[in-house]
């Protein structure tokens, strides 16, 4: 084991699990905090300026780097904040329809539209003949198939807190109907589909401009500029843009810090070293970490549709990271193989000596 398995394979999965574990936390605060009636659109706002403060240092400590941002990319980088500004308004509406197992679950229909897309935009190789590329398509149709099953099978309760007493007090804004779960699982969707799309455009940024600090400094700052009049808008009650020193603030806080800054300077790193699917695929393990937390925390119920949608979802999952690993051991080989042949000199070229 070299310095590349530590950086490129070993770092990379710890990095990536480490986000979901975050994402999965910033999830679980924000459903706590809207037992306290906390307006979405305010955390929304604030988050964001709180992860546009922690970040910005980065273009004083990189001012050569951030000087060479020119407006093209900027164009782009406004763009990719529209898109994550608006899945992040659809994802928080869905997450106050349905739970935050849900949304975990949900969230794994990411690396089925991010494969679409990549090979859409030609960033995946699809050779209908090879056995990776067979295991990549059937692993992203198992996953879709995963969703649904979440979404339209809630089933009966497997598991649920038996004593409210060491829980968060909590209670959905909408209730909890089979109406309003098909709704917030319709909308957590179309955020993994926005999600799956921002993954692609943000590669495409990286190859350009290959720093994620300032990347991330730039996008957030976008977000803020974008979210602040229309939140403000939406959200015309003053009262709740005072914030107390409550869940609200914590959520808050933890996700501008974490789940801002933290998560989208990994993903974008994650994004040039491996690729947007490579990013994705780790999604599935936010559903056992969403559970365990919704459980413990929050007094979800544990219903047995969300466990055969996750383990569906898991097979596929699993199958996309096979055919992946196969697919770039295919490539080294085959790197290796040209390198080694234009290496050879032939013996008949050989020169020999004049006698």
């Amino acid at each position: 084991m070299g310095p590349w398995f530590l950086y490129g394979d070993l770092l990379p999965f710890i990095a990536m699990v480490s986000v979901e574990c975050t994402n999965v936390g910033a999830n679980t605060l924000l459903a706590a905090a809207w037992s306290q009636v906390m307006s979405y659109y305010v955390f929304i706002v604030y988050s964001h300026a709180i992860s546009t403060l922690v970040l910005l240092p980065v273009p004083f400590s990189f001012y050569r780097a951030a000087a060479e941002i020119k407006l093209p990319l900027l164009y782009r980088i406004c763009v990719l904040a529209l898109i994550g500004f608006l899945g992040q308004i659809v994802g928080t509406k869905g997450l106050e329809y349905s739970s935050p197992t849900l949304s975990s679950a949900m969230s794994n229909l990411t690396p089925a539209f991010t494969f679409a897309f990549a090979v859409l935009f030609r960033m995946e190789k699809v050779a209908m003949r090879r056995s990776s590329s067979q295991a990549k398509i059937v692993g992203t149709m198992v996953s879709i198939g995963g969703a649904l099953v979440v979404l339209f099978y809630k089933g009966p309760t497997i598991l649920s807190t038996i004593s409210p007493t060491n829980t968060i007090s909590f209670r959905w804004p909408l209730g909890s109907a089979m109406s309003d779960w098909i709704i917030g699982g319709l909308l957590l969707a179309t955020q993994c589909l926005l999600g799956s799309l921002w993954y692609i455009i943000q590669a495409e940024i990286l190859k350009i401009y290959p720093e994620e600090l300032i990347v991330t400094f730039v996008y957030t700052s976008c977000v803020t500029i974008i979210s602040a009049p229309v939140c403000f808008v939406a959200e015309s009650n003053l009262d709740a843009w005072l914030l107390k020193p409550h869940m609200a603030l914590l959520a808050i806080l933890y996700s501008g810090i974490f789940a801002q800054s933290y998560s989208t300077v990994i993903h974008s790193w994650g994004l040039r070293l491996k690729g947007p699917l490579y990013v994705t695929i780790f999604r599935p393990l936010s559903i056992a970490i969403a559970a365990f937390m919704g459980v413990l925390f929050l007094g979800d119920a544990l219903h047995l549709g969300i466990i055969i949608g996750a383990l569906i979802i898991s097979m596929g999952f699993y199958t996309v990271i096979w055919g992946k690993a196969n697919e770039e051991r295919s490539s080294e080989e085959q790197d290796f193989s040209d390198l080694r042949s234009t290496q050879r000199v032939p013996f008949l070229q050989t020169p020999i000596n004049d006698m």
